[in-house]
């Protein structure tokens, strides 16, 4: 599963971030990674998740329309980064969820979930350019993994490479700043903020 959740670094950047909790009993541990299942799966949480300061993310078709539940392939996130937006993405970054997988292991007492997201052009827009901050080769991948006891979320970040060639100068100093930001670890603060989140009690998360 994971040459396909998580694609070989051919260029850029790359992030691999991890947090793992003890959860003390086997159905105390299904109980977190089930939990951090549906947070992952659920960006309109991902905002409280990470912080008042982070990006909110918003679940949409593939026509760019809002919609509600779980995301499944097919579907997209529509960022809103602080800060001046895209214009090619009507003021927005997209991804598109390119792969959902679950697999579960009962003879190992181990289960595993992976989403993977690339950055992509507004669904809104036919024919448009990549409507993100990174290339369309940026992937993010997040996977919750149960082995036992042990729950952990991680995310890697894939060919994180700046925007700059769009047929917008304006988009493509944008998208230059924005990546820079990435590039000095601000993503970073927010992606370990976010799976934290993902395994956090009720207490705290949604």
């Amino acid at each position: 599963m994971e040459n396909e959740m998580i694609p070989p670094e051919t260029k850029g950047k790359n992030v691999n971030l991890e947090q793992s909790m003890d959860a003390g009993t086997k159905e105390a541990a299904t109980a977190a990674y089930q939990k951090a299942c549906e947070r992952m799966l659920n960006p309109a949480v991902w905002h409280k998740l990470c912080g008042p300061a982070s990006a909110k993310f918003v679940l949409t078709t593939d026509t760019g329309d809002e919609t509600r539940g779980a995301a499944k392939k097919g579907d997209y996130f529509k960022i809103d980064i602080p800060g001046p937006g895209s214009s090619e993405g009507d003021g927005y970054d997209w991804v598109t969820v390119e792969f959902i997988e679950e697999i579960n292991n009962p003879g190992h007492d181990e289960d595993l979930y992976g989403m993977k997201l690339r950055a992509s052009s507004n669904p809104s827009k036919e024919g448009a350019e990549t409507a993100h901050f990174f290339t369309d080769e940026a992937t993010s991948s997040f996977i919750i993994h149960r082995k036992g006891i042990k729950v952990t979320a991680s995310y890697h970040g894939r060919n994180e490479v700046p925007n700059i060639s769009t047929g917008k100068a304006t988009d493509n100093v944008r998208n230059s700043l924005v990546a820079l930001g990435a590039f000095a670890q601000l993503s970073e603060v927010q992606w370990t903020a976010l799976i934290k989140g993902f395994l956090e009690n009720e207490a705290t998360g949604s």
